[in-house]
């Protein structure tokens, strides 16, 4: 079909610049992905697109060509702008290229132009998207050589005309890609991560989370795991009335002979004094994500959209997430990883209840909206959706949550322990009531011998009786907590009979500690092997200041196996800090710093801890500013693999040094693995090299089988401290660990 049948004239129009063009009004087709349909058509209406019409994958509308170069530049959510030329039947691929070349293709590029063709067909009987493609380019250079011996030569990436082919049914629809390439690159992303999110998807979650008019009203924006940032900077371009398609230097019309250049560059420098107003009132815009990968992408595709000092961007874990001033209450969002491409399933409960609880405790009177592939995650937030959206991130489709994040929307979800308890029975049972016995007797000897000691934290029960094997820690400061682990039954012990078991013993711990059920958190205590002994259980971010020796000391309950004090450790902490006056004390695998703690009350000169875990590092600061021990100088926190920085650092020298390495070790940061049994000999050696003249090296080990080579060991004093460092409440346990001094001998 000739082009003339496919367009129609208006009488000449006084345009913005003053100039006066004749205005073609052309049926116009724009791309989107699946389930954006409505957003598109919106915008295009917006844009001034007349007979506006979604159908399969995209909308149809008509305009002129300024509307179609509008698009291009404006629209948030399309993929492409098609400019139909023709449409025609092509049951044959005889048809196709006889329809084709029907076209006048010297009115659209010249015979030293590059050319590409993209082709799509469904129902038809041309199945084969390759082959129509190369029929359609042959269709278009044999025109070119019949008339002047010249043809266009091809170029698939940024061509100086798109062609596009659509054949549905056996109709082809012929059209010049006006976008070129997909307008979802809007030329800001040089970093990425895994999993991105499209710019266009992320377009369309903030039009349906209507951030538009929050971001009118001055409502602030948060993105609490943003990625490679994507959603801030849509989310910044919107706000700011900038054009996405303004930092693009190439467009599929540029180089295409019907090109109105003139009319291209008012368009462009309409948009460019819109984007100066905007950002003068530009709400606060914020970035937050754990991954330090992230953040630096996120930085540096924030600062390629000429939004630095504008978008925030910082790494903050879930757990950090705390009230802060950010603007007006606005809308807060997240994409979290949903079982696909990103992150394990079993992993994803727990990340989605940390995120409940992010927004439950920071975001009171916020919009909340969560994008998610899999929704039934999101009923572990505690929190009540009001609304939903389906869009589809690729070929997966996805929900957007909307949330009124107010206190009546919340749900409270049950701990495992009240779980368990819900369903226990309204007596004590036999077996319930035998060990509330126990229980009490354990208390009345203890809880005499915890108050002579100034005890706020004990172990009350290990397993004393075998058929209920569990640990009972007992944690007392604003509140009394029972920290309950299971040790994991054998395989020849039923599952119903061991669960029974638990239900019997949780239910009798209320009522002889005087503890709500709430305050009983319950774990399963298994071997860890690699770095799941540091995994995290979940992201609460929960702390409660407990004391120990006249320390202060935060625990954490939920987020992990262990609550961030080792008890059995408690006479060694004590001896370190007896040991530790006038010394540079160093503590190696530091984890929460308890240890530093102690040294640096205990007058040490200066302390040094190392840990891989910058959330436990995190943790071991805050430990130090609760006693007055903030100094960064004098406290020095170091974030390596011990094994590297004790190879790195040997010109340092310390008089006292704690060594007390994990059972076995690996980490994506760590080179190599750790085996204590296997490397013990070399690290204490390490770690002994720091020692000044006289200094006196801690080393301690919780693996049960662990045997000190002490002939390889022969250049050492050593003295074995494991008894003197067992307290009571442990005694049942004397190989809980095992600790040694040792001197180098003179």
């Amino acid at each position: 079909m000739p082009e003339e049948t496919m367009a129609s004239r208006r009488p000449p129009e006084p345009q913005p610049d003053g100039l006066f063009r004749m205005t073609i009004l052309s049926p116009l087709f724009a791309t989107a992905p699946r389930g954006m349909e409505l957003l598109l058509a919106d915008e295009l209406r917006a844009l001034g697109g007349a007979e506006v019409k979604e159908t399969r994958a995209g909308v149809a509308f008509t305009g002129d060509l300024a509307l179609g170069y509008r698009a291009c530049l404006w629209s948030r959510v399309a993929n492409r702008v098609l400019l139909p030329l023709a449409q025609f039947p092509a049951e044959s691929p005889e048809a196709l290229y006889a329809g084709v070349r029907g076209i006048d293709w010297t009115d659209h590029l010249g015979p030293e132009s590059t050319l590409a063709v993209e082709f799509h067909t469904s129902h038809s009987k041309i199945t084969h998207s390759h082959f129509g493609a190369l029929k359609v380019k042959d269709a278009v250079v044999d025109q070119f050589r019949e008339r002047s011996g010249v043809r266009p030569s091809v170029a698939t990436d940024e061509p100086d005309v798109r062609v596009n082919v659509y054949l549905h049914e056996d109709q082809a629809t012929v059209s010049i890609d006006l976008s070129g390439e997909s307008l979802h690159r809007r030329g800001y992303r040089t970093a990425t991560v895994a999993a991105p999110l499209k710019e266009n998807l992320a377009a369309a979650i903030l039009l349906r989370a209507q951030w538009s008019r929050i971001a009118a009203e001055g409502g602030a924006f948060v993105d609490l795991m943003c990625g490679s940032g994507t959603l801030p900077i849509e989310a910044a371009l919107m706000a700011a009335d900038i054009a996405p398609g303004l930092n693009r230097s190439y467009y599929g019309f540029l180089r295409w002979r019907k090109h109105d250049a003139e009319l291209w560059e008012t368009l462009l420098a309409e948009a460019r004094t819109r984007r100066d107003a905007g950002l003068q009132k530009l709400p606060p815009i914020h970035g937050f994500d754990l991954a330090p990968g992230a953040v630096r992408a996120a930085l540096a595709n924030v600062a390629c959209a000429g939004l630095s000092g504008h978008v925030h961007i910082e790494r903050r874990e879930l757990a950090d997430c705390r009230r802060e001033h950010v603007g007006h209450a606005g809308l807060v969002i997240a994409n979290p990883p949903y079982g696909e491409r990103l992150g394990e399933e079993s992993e994803l409960p727990a990340l989605y209840h940390a995120l409940g609880d992010a927004l439950k405790r920071c975001y009171t009177g916020w919009q909340g909206a969560v994008f998610t592939g899999n929704p039934d995650l999101g009923k572990v937030m505690g929190l009540r959706a009001h609304k939903m959206h389906v869009l589809w991130n690729g070929a997966i489709e996805c929900k957007l949550l909307h949330f009124d994040i107010q206190e009546n929307q919340y749900v409270f979800e049950r701990s495992p322990a009240e779980r368990l308890l819900r369903h226990a029975p309204a007596e004590l049972t036999p077996g319930a009531s035998m060990f509330a016995n126990r229980l009490r007797k354990n208390l009345k000897a203890l809880g005499k011998w915890a108050r002579a000691e100034e005890l706020c934290c004990y172990r009350l029960y290990d397993a004393d009786m075998p058929e209920y094997a569990l640990a009972i820690d007992l944690y007392e400061g604003a509140g009394r907590w029972a920290h309950v682990q299971e040790y994991a039954a054998p395989k020849t012990i039923d599952p119903d009979k061991a669960q029974e078991r638990l239900r019997d013993a949780l239910s009798a711990i209320p009522g002889v500690l005087g503890i709500p059920a709430a305050n009983i958190h319950l774990k399963v205590r298994e071997r860890q092997k690699g770095k799941s002994q540091y995994e995290r259980l979940d992201q609460r971010g929960d702390f409660h200041e407990v004391r120990e020796d006249g320390f202060k000391l935060l625990v954490n309950f939920t987020d992990y196996l262990d609550t961030g004090l080792f008890l059995d450790h408690r006479l060694t902490r004590r001896l370190l800090g007896e040991q530790a006056k006038g010394k540079r004390f160093l503590n190696l695998f530091c984890y929460t710093g308890a240890a530093t703690v102690h040294a640096a009350g205990g007058g040490a000169r200066a302390t040094t801890s190392v840990d891989m875990s910058r959330t436990y590092l995190d943790w071991a600061r805050r430990n130090l500013a609760l006693n007055g021990f903030d100094g960064r100088q004098q406290h020095e926190l170091v974030q390596a693999d011990v094994l590297t920085w004790l190879r790195e650092e040997r010109d340092r020298r310390y008089g006292l040094i704690f060594l007390d390495p994990p059972t076995f070790s690996t980490s994506k940061r760590m080179q190599g693995t750790l085996d204590i049994q296997r490397d013990h000999v070399h690290l204490i050696e390490a770690a002994a090299n720091l020692l000044e003249p006289g200094g006196d090296l801690l080393f301690s080990c919780n693996f049960r089988r662990f045997r000190l080579d002490t002939e390889a060991l022969a250049g050492y004093d050593i003295e074995d401290l494991s008894v003197a460092t067992i307290p009571r409440d442990f005694a049942r346990n004397p190989r809980i660990h095992q600790c040694f001094r040792l001197r180098r001998q003179p």
